[in-house]
């Protein structure tokens, strides 16, 4: 279904995922018809092509964030990253904007409704223009996983001539990240799986260590006696004992995740002694001025060919439980994705 028009008064239908209680994928999940929104003022609407999949949209179905003992809403279509194209617009936002190829950001932040849906209304700006030669499965991947290694990456000043260990480089930030601090001229280091290694050196790491090895430390040190200048940490728990050592003084731990150890507890004196800085990251709140520097950062280094997000898998929209079940499984390379327009 498309709606090549620059308002809509909706009397149509479209195909929605959606849940109304926490808990397994398959259970809660729900397929359903519900009306087109209609575009507000400064909105555009969007004929969605492809979901993006982020860990954090199963962990918010299945009732994971801290605090939260029901859904914040009667109904949430889940996802907030997508692209597609504007099929119309609200009061205050060019008409020009219809037909332009986007992909979205924060798509259900704090909202009841995301990108797994045939449309999605949401404020002009959460809808980027996409360059010319990027598909929409790309596009697609642009939003948490994009945006959060752009910024933890290349967002702390200048990379050139500078020493980077970005934590699981095999995940979607990671491999990005990695991706981006090698075309920032970065070198480059990488933790994962062994059976990940071909996958982050493939993204330009100029050296992979497998996370769970016991010297990893020494091993580190051994070839760059001199330390790190920035860390992007997945796992900030975790590792938090091991990155004082790697570090150089004045060095950054730029933090997007702790999930397996939330309540991490620490020796402060190695991290005062060296000045360290830990910079946590979320990216759904960054300011508006970082966050458009992140958004040209990514599409620049697309432009000179520094980026590809990778796609793990493709899964229809029928398939969504199955999607979510996906984007949690360790060893995943690359995003996960729902084919939306038919």
């Amino acid at each position: 279904m498309t709606l090549n028009v620059t308002n809509v008064n909706t009397g149509f239908e479209m195909r929605a995922v959606a849940y109304s209680e926490f808990g397994p994928a398959k259970d809660v999940l729900f397929h359903t018809d519900i009306p087109v929104p209609t575009p507000g003022k400064g909105e555009v609407l969007i004929e969605i092509y492809f979901s993006g999949v982020n860990p954090s949209d199963a962990k918010a179905r299945a009732g994971n964030r801290p605090g939260m003992k029901k859904p914040e809403f009667e109904r949430i279509i889940p996802h907030s990253d997508g692209s597609g194209v504007v099929t119309a617009v609200g009061q205050g936002v060019s008409k020009e904007r219809v037909g332009k190829r986007v992909w979205v950001w924060n798509g259900q932040w704090k909202r009841d409704s995301g990108t797994a849906a045939e449309f999605i209304a949401l404020p002009s700006e959460q809808a980027v223009d996409m360059p010319d030669n990027m598909s929409f499965q790309t596009g697609a991947c642009l939003g948490i996983p994009g945006l959060t290694a752009s910024y933890c990456t290349l967002g702390k000043g200048p990379l050139s001539g500078k020493t980077v260990l970005i934590s699981g480089g095999a995940g979607a930030v990671g491999h990005n990240a990695v991706q981006l601090a090698k075309w920032a001229g970065a070198t480059v280091i990488s933790t994962g799986s062994p059976n990940t290694f071909n996958h982050i050196t493939s993204a330009g790491a100029d050296n992979v260590f497998d996370y769970r090895d016991t010297n990893l430390v020494r091993k580190i040190l051994s070839i760059y006696p001199l330390g790190i200048d920035l860390v992007v940490e997945v796992e900030f728990g975790e590792n938090i004992n091991l990155l004082h050592q790697v570090l150089k003084p004045n060095g950054i731990i730029s933090v997007y995740g702790s999930a397996k150890n939330m309540n991490p507890s620490f020796d402060f004196a190695p991290y005062l002694f060296k000045a360290i800085t830990i910079d946590v990251s979320l990216i759904y709140i960054l300011s508006d001025k970082l966050r458009e520097l992140s958004i040209k950062a990514l599409h620049d280094a697309y432009h000179e060919r520094g980026f590809r997000p990778v796609v793990d898998k493709v899964f229809d929209m029928e398939h969504c439980a199955t999607a979510h079940d996906a984007v949690l499984t360790s060893g995943r390379k690359g995003a996960i994705l729902l084919t939306v327009k038919q």
